[in-house]
């Protein structure tokens, strides 16, 4: 069988494996990587666009790094790291990091963008939120719970949280917006 036969199958196998490999880990993680709508990331960012100057923003649970990268786009003087334990979407978000330094560079994009975004392989529930001036968070409940005592011992005072979808326990959020999305999907603002 010459090779340009076999190449077909190859990639086949590649792609199948790297789905097995996601449904492995959102098994483990309990959720899959969830890529927020444009509505939602535009709240997120109205959000942290309210927290003036330098920011420190921690993304437990970064996915695809949609979300990250919208965000610091839009937000200058904010640094982001995305803590993800799934490698396929980590090299995604990592590869659109550097899509997004060439092809958009307005708004602090281009080469001042990669200089403040960092991707990283990590486990959420033992990164340390010490140093972050605010959390975006878009996981599930079960999440939420196990990083709501982690968060209290942890952030420093002034820091915010920002949750889309699932409310952390036991906290009372200072706002909660309802985005024009078709799920209406609920954007959860804390501070500490």
């Amino acid at each position: 069988m010459p090779v340009i036969e076999i190449i077909p199958w190859i990639i086949t196998f590649v792609l199948l494996l790297s789905v097995l490999w996601i449904v492995l880990i959102s098994w483990k993680n309990g959720i899959s990587p969830m890529p927020a709508s444009g509505l939602v990331r535009l709240a997120v960012i109205a959000e942290v666009q309210r927290i003036r100057g330098y920011s420190n923003i921690v993304e437990a649970g970064s996915g695809w790094g949609t979300l990250g990268l919208e965000v610091i786009r839009h937000c200058p003087g904010k640094r982001l790291t995305g803590i993800e334990n799934s490698g396929i979407p980590l090299g995604f978000s990592r590869l659109f990091t550097l899509l997004y330094a060439r092809l958009l560079p307005e708004k602090g994009a281009g080469e001042g963008l990669r200089k403040r975004v960092i991707f990283k392989r990590g486990d959420i529930y033992n990164y340390s939120y010490r140093n972050a001036d605010i959390v975006l968070c878009y996981l599930f409940p079960g999440a939420m719970v196990r990083l709501a005592e982690k968060f209290r011992q942890q952030l420093p005072q002034g820091a915010t949280v920002i949750s889309v979808c699932f409310a952390l326990p036991d906290r009372q959020p200072v706002r909660v917006i309802t985005c024009k999305d078709r799920l209406r999907t609920k954007v959860y603002v804390y501070r500490y």
